[in-house]
């Protein structure tokens, strides 16, 4: 099979049927013939339903991450919430403890009303996670490399103790992309990316995808939920996820390479007190980061010494690094995690958060330079 730098480069480049043309077409249509008695020649009845510009990028997607079937949806969070709402009533959900923030928030403010309930446990203590299991577990929600502390979660293990209690392992794998970490290939049953980020990868798009093991039940409840809910993603956001993925390896390793020049020179800085890379062998789990990624990502956090407000004078001296929500994009972007979480924030006060962009390392060191001089 080729290596995913082929596959994504030759995403959607099949030669259109139609004209011959090597760029990916996009169908915007919102409805599409049928016979009277319903029969549907081509296989589409309505946008919402599915669309042939969502087909191609969701097979696609399933190909970069050896998904047997993925879904497409409009945002992250979207993908997310089908898969928990997908679930049994009565299922108990373990969710590690540094997941995305507002993934937190729903399990707080809508499990109850969803009949599911939740425990959140740190998942890099892997005995920790099995005295959290309960009969009526049913998922265990990873993230790895997690966000903003960049925890790194073992997948083969955590795949082996879902298992072992008839559970299924999700790993929300943004940070990290198919380039870097391929957790369906270590044992996980469904991989979660906020395609808005490192796929679609230009900071214009916004996307959720669901990439399933086995096209099974919970991955048939998920499609049927997205029909009935109206959470398609867009024609025009597929395409742009598509052309996104075609130079995702390209720009990953550019990503990686300015992170780690970006972690280094921070991590002998005498103002940080602590820097959050995996690549770094500092790192609490560097060792599980080297066995199951190919690269570290471009998203790492500091910890500025002197807490909050010292963190927020860094954040406001920076001028390449702009002071932004969101990652995965061209530009370097950083962020003052607990400001924007709010006062429910389990984040610390003198974090900030950086999305590396794809500028040259030397500018980006010199700027976080100049910003840490004061």
């Amino acid at each position: 099979m080729p290596r995913i730098e082929t596959l994504a480069a030759r995403a959607g480049s099949a030669p259109d049927p139609s004209s011959g043309a090597l760029s990916p077409p996009i169908q915007l249509a919102t409805t599409f013939e049928h016979s009277p008695d319903g029969r549907l020649p081509q296989g589409f009845l309505y946008q919402r339903y599915d669309n042939p510009t969502q087909q191609d990028t969701e097979r696609a997607l399933a190909v970069l991450d050896g998904a047997a079937r993925a879904l497409l949806f409009p945002t992250g969070m979207a993908a997310g919430a089908t898969a928990l709402q997908a679930l049994p009533p009565g299922s108990h959900v373990l969710l590690c403890d540094d997941s995305y923030f507002s993934f937190r928030t729903l399990a707080v403010e809508q499990f109850r009303r969803w009949g599911l309930t939740c425990t959140i446990v740190d998942f890099t203590d892997l005995d920790a996670v099995r005295a959290a299991l309960r009969p009526e577990t049913a998922l265990l929600w990873a993230e790895t490399p997690s966000n903003p502390l960049l925890k790194v979660s073992d997948i083969a293990a955590l795949a082996d103790i879902a298992h072992a209690a008839g559970a299924r392992l999700l790993v929300d794998g943004t940070f990290a992309s198919p380039v870097l970490q391929q957790p369906l290939a270590l044992g996980a049953d469904i991989v979660l990316h906020s395609a808005t980020k490192y796929l679609g990868g230009h900071g214009d798009v916004m996307g959720g995808v669901l990439c399933f093991a086995d096209d099974g039940e919970h991955a048939a409840a998920c499609h049927r939920l997205r029909l009935l809910a109206g959470s398609t993603a867009s024609p025009f956001a597929a395409w742009m996820i598509l052309r996104g993925v075609r130079t995702l390896p390209a720009r990953m390793a550019w990503h990686c390479r300015n992170a780690m020049q970006v972690a280094r020179f921070l991590a002998g800085h005498q103002r940080v007190e602590k820097v959050h890379y995996p690549g770094l062998e500092s790192h609490p789990q560097h060792a599980v980061a080297a066995r199951q990624m190919r690269d570290f990502g471009g998203m790492l956090s500091v910890e500025v010494a002197g807490g909050g407000a010292a963190a927020l004078a860094v954040a406001g001296r920076l001028r390449l690094f702009t002071n932004a929500t969101s990652l995965g994009s061209t530009e370097s972007l950083v962020e003052h995690r607990a400001s924007i979480e709010g006062p429910l924030s389990t984040t610390p006060g003198g974090l900030l958060r950086l999305s590396v962009g794809l500028e040259h390392a030397d500018d980006l060191v010199a700027d976080l330079e100049q910003a840490l001089a004061g």
